[in-house]
């Protein structure tokens, strides 16, 4: 039976992500590979543990059973590695992190290379995306969010923050007066950034407070598109930073409205209060909000 135990761990990982291919993207088998087994798995029990479809898979009542047992055993397995975990030195295990696509060069990125370099015995799975991921469903150890908390029922800490900048192209700029106020701004053209309210807040020298809707011409679901298309002069937008400092740099970009300031950007490590991997978790979300705070270039990141 004990040359079956593998076979199990893999048959739940199927039934975990929905299909013979997630689940061999996830655990680096050949789809074919896991098909087998799991067939091997149903031959040795002597019944059907999944209804197999072109399109999706489901469990029989008896895979059904068989899935609750085999998830107990890995939350089982899972709570002894964490134990010794806890009292290693050294942390083992495997992580999944998903994290904003434009952060892939950021600081926080540099954070996650070193936990990487320092902990040999720990593999990082680390996914870019700039739309939101659901750590449940998606099967995520780790989420590094930027600017919104939402779920109370997750364990959460602030990582940092960034400033934000306002910028248009510098040819675009140039064909237009240099504006003095945000209401000046309404009826030039804006990139949007589609999980970004369309209204941009800003805060007077003085205390006061604007918001501005512009034209909008484009509207992107990347921050790295933003940024590439802002410096194709197609209009204005709000872009992290480190972002507007390069595009400065390389004349690309010029900034709008110095004297006026933009909320700044928070970044959260966000996991589950129930996460399998507690201490490996919890020791990877210290490593990098530790480190990011002695590292950070600039003052006014945490």
């Amino acid at each position: 039976m004990i040359e079956y135990l593998r076979h199990m761990a893999i048959f739940a990982r199927v039934v975990d992500e929905g299909s013979f291919r997630g689940a061999a993207k996830a655990i680096g088998l050949a789809p074919s590979r896991v098909s087998e087994t799991v067939s091997d798995l149903e031959n040795f029990l002597g019944v059907t543990l999944l209804y197999r479809t072109t399109r999706k898979i489901a469990l029989t009542n008896e895979g059904r059973m068989f899935y609750a047992r085999a998830a107990e055993m890995l939350r089982s397995a899972e709570s002894g590695l964490n134990e010794l975990n806890a009292l290693s030195l050294e942390p083992v295990g495997a992580l999944r992190v998903s994290m904003p696509a434009y952060m892939s060069s950021s600081e926080l990125a540099t954070a996650m290379a070193e936990f990487v370099r320092r902990h040999p015995q720990v593999a990082v799975s680390l996914t870019f995306t700039d739309g939101r991921t659901d750590l449940l469903d998606d099967g995520y150890d780790v989420n590094i969010r930027a600017g919104w908390l939402d779920d109370s029922s997750m364990m959460s800490r602030k990582l940092g923050e960034s400033e934000r900048a306002l910028v248009a192209g510098t040819g675009y700029a140039a064909t237009r007066p240099r504006p003095s106020r945000p209401s000046e701004l309404e009826d030039w053209d804006w990139l949007r950034y589609k999980h970004r309210s369309d209204y941009t807040t800003l805060h007077g020298p003085e205390g006061e407070t604007a918001k501005v809707l512009g034209q909008s011409r484009l509207e992107v679901d990347s921050i790295d598109a933003l940024y590439h298309f802002t410096c194709q002069n197609l209009g204005a937008t709000v872009v992290p930073e480190h972002l507007a400092a390069r595009g400065e740099a390389e004349g690309n970009l010029v900034r709008l409205l110095p004297d006026w300031r933009l909320i700044p950007l928070g970044y959260f490590a966000v996991w589950p209060d129930t996460s399998r991997r507690e201490s490996l978790t919890r020791h990877f979300v210290h490593f990098i909000a530790e480190w990011h705070s002695e590292h950070a270039q600039r003052p006014k990141e945490i």
